[in-house]
């Protein structure tokens, strides 16, 4: 592996967490002013307690899981054309 495509992966791994950070800040700070009765449903299963940190964690769980499995197959995907020829 390239140093150029080892920085290219710490890059996407830090904008990933960075994003995902900004979900919970963001579920934090917006849970703390919804006066909701009911708190929200992670992935339609698992209830949440309509705090802050219940919204907080909504938000981090739903982003992490709705960027990563995109990541995850871009990464597999990467990696399988490693052995493909460029020339054609």
């Amino acid at each position: 592996m390239t140093a150029t495509r080892r920085d290219g992966q710490r890059l996407m791994i830090l904008l990933y967490f960075v994003i995902v950070g900004i979900a919970g800040v963001l579920g934090l700070v917006l849970g703390g002013f919804i006066f909701a009765g009911e708190g929200p449903e992670l992935f339609f299963l698992i209830d949440l307690p309509a705090t802050a940190l219940g919204y907080a964690t909504f938000g981090v769980v739903t982003v992490a899981v709705g960027l990563g499995i995109p990541l995850a197959l871009v990464v597999y995907v990467s990696r399988g054309l490693d052995g493909v020829d460029k020339d054609t």
